[in-house]
């Protein structure tokens, strides 16, 4: 009997050993569950890193593209800016001829209508007096200037020969000159200059001397400028071409 429970009390024993040996994997599972959760999380923060720093370069290459668009904007803003300061300066340029013109009309009108035997030169066709005063009408009171180039080179088709011819140059030159279509002036200008009576013919080389500057020719300025000196001494004209010769200067 005492046999039987010293085997008893053995196997007891046994079991009581073996029993932590068995229930040991249990926090294994746990840790593994564990970091298998924070590997989740972290891979879940470094997508959400990268999905954020993605749109953070596109939001940069938009604002980029935006600063692009607006630095083009603003340098279409300064050359429109400057082109309409240098069109008003046109018109104005045009503005003052005219009213200079409209001013000494009576005594242009003189000239045409007297040669040096003091005989009359004022043309005998009345369609022609009519369409000369009618192109300048589309200048003076309908301020239509688009209009009186027209009218103007249809006249000059028409009447080649006529006593208006070297003022109808002139007209042209005037308003190709406010254009900016300075080849088409310089040549109706110089037309003007072959009228050697012409009382247009100081004004056309002084808007000559004009053109050349304006074409970085100071030196053919130069010299037109003080054609006009030489030739019309004491003039209104004379006097605006000596302020040009000393800005070139």
């Amino acid at each position: 009997m005492n046999s039987n429970l010293m085997r008893n009390i053995a196997l007891t024993l046994l079991i009581g050993a073996a029993t932590p040996v068995v229930a040991a994997p249990a926090p294994v599972t746990e840790l593994n569950a564990s970091s298998s959760g924070s590997d989740s999380s972290l891979q879940r923060l470094e997508r959400m890193f990268e999905a954020r720093s993605q749109m953070q370069l596109d939001m940069q290459r938009q604002l980029d593209e935006l600063s692009r668009d607006v630095g083009e904007l603003r340098g279409m803003v300064e050359r429109n800016s400057y082109d309409m300061k240098q069109m008003l300066e046109r018109q104005r340029e045009l503005y003052r001829e005219i009213d200079k013109l409209s001013r000494s009309k009576p005594a242009e009108v003189k000239e045409e209508k007297t040669d040096n035997s003091g005989g009359e030169t004022y043309a005998a066709n009345v369609d022609e007096n009519s369409a000369y005063e009618s192109a300048v009408n589309l200048i003076l009171k309908e301020k239509d200037y688009a209009g009186a180039i027209t009218a103007f080179n249809g006249f000059l088709s028409a009447y080649p020969e006529s006593v208006y011819a070297a003022n109808a140059h002139y007209w042209l030159g005037q308003l190709y000159f406010t254009q900016n279509k300075m080849s088409e002036a310089q040549s109706h200008f110089q037309s003007v200059v072959d009228f050697h009576d012409s009382n247009k013919r100081a004004d056309a080389l002084l808007k000559m001397g004009v053109l050349a500057e304006r074409a970085n020719k100071p030196d053919e300025a130069k010299k037109l400028y003080q054609q006009v000196v030489a030739e019309y001494p004491n003039t209104t004209t004379s006097q605006q071409a000596e302020k040009s010769l000393k800005s070139l200067k």
